[in-house]
């Protein structure tokens, strides 16, 4: 049985979209399992249906206000470089209303529904495949996996929603009294998971460079460099959730193999450009193309 895992990491999503579709289209293989975190989620059931064309148009043409119904972020541009800086004024806004995220997420529930038909959540049950994404749940602190095979099509709509909800800068959602939030922070990539699920073979695309020492310029307000200690935080995550894959893998037999990204794409994964996704897609590709052709990987 043969699982296909992908890692959270935002707009890098692109990347992993184009080592996906080297892997399905390029050495032809098929999965019983797909699991995916945060933007994993996204891409996942798109995958299931092997419409790999229509998920390019969807990772190489959203932007922030297809993400967020009240942004937090000013998206900016100084010469070919693109940041983001904080939207004190939505922030504000926020606290007067006595919210407790600085930004709100409706823009993505509403483009999940649009993007991921009720026709393809079908065709995905009427398959073996299965489709998997992770939510953490604050209020009893575990991290929890949704298969597709156990959800209507609303609640599973909802739960990629969950899964992709990176607060405290997304929205905050309940579910059945339980708060939700982003997989990722109690679990970024799955690859334990998919093997006891019964995954003979693991695909796992890990959306950070393998060795990730580098400097870091943090952030110069209270704001950013919440930002930078969220990152360093899922980034540990992530490394742990390699390790204990790894030893899962062999403990139960499993080959694994890891796909990073060949270096740090981007030191801020909220920023949306169509310019840099349509990169990070084709280089996404090529890596993984030269991985095989090189019989490199790990």
């Amino acid at each position: 049985m043969r699982a296909l895992v992908i890692s959270g990491g935002g707009s890098k999503g692109a990347f992993a979209g184009g080592v996906a579709q080297y892997l399905m289209e390029g050495q032809g293989r098929d999965y019983d399992m797909f699991l995916g975190t945060s933007t994993g989620s996204l891409l996942v059931p798109h995958l299931a249906v092997r419409d790999i064309g229509k998920l390019y148009d969807i990772f190489t043409n959203v932007q922030q206000r297809d993400i967020f119904s009240i942004s937090p972020f000013v998206q900016r541009k100084k010469g070919d470089r693109e940041y983001v800086s904080i939207d004190f004024v939505n922030s504000l806004w926020q606290f007067i209303r006595m919210k407790r995220t600085f930004g709100e997420s409706k823009a993505l529930k509403r483009n999940i529904r649009q993007n991921f038909t009720r026709e393809e959540y079908d065709k995905i049950i009427k398959t073996r495949e299965d489709v998997v994404v992770t939510v953490s749940n604050l209020s009893m602190n575990r991290v929890e996996y949704k298969s597709i095979k156990d959800c209507s099509y609303e609640e599973f709509c909802n739960w990629i929603w969950i899964s992709c909800n990176y607060i405290p800068f997304m929205s905050l959602a309940k579910v059945d009294g339980y708060e939700y939030a982003d997989g990722g922070l109690g679990c970024v990539i799955p690859i334990r998971e998919a093997i006891l699920r019964g995954a003979t073979e693991v695909d796992a695309i890990v959306l950070e460079a393998e060795q990730m020492e580098r400097t870091k310029v943090l952030g110069k307000n209270p704001f950013s460099l919440m930002l930078n200690l969220f990152g360093h935080l899922l980034d540990q995550v992530e490394k742990n959730d390699v390790i204990i894959g790894k030893l899962a893998a062999k403990n139960r037999g499993v080959k694994l193999n890891l796909y990073y990204t060949p270096t740090s794409l981007t030191e801020n994964s909220l920023i949306f450009s169509k310019r840099l996704m349509t990169k990070w897609w084709e280089q996404g590709y090529s890596y993984a193309k030269e991985k095989h052709e090189g019989h490199s990987v790990i």
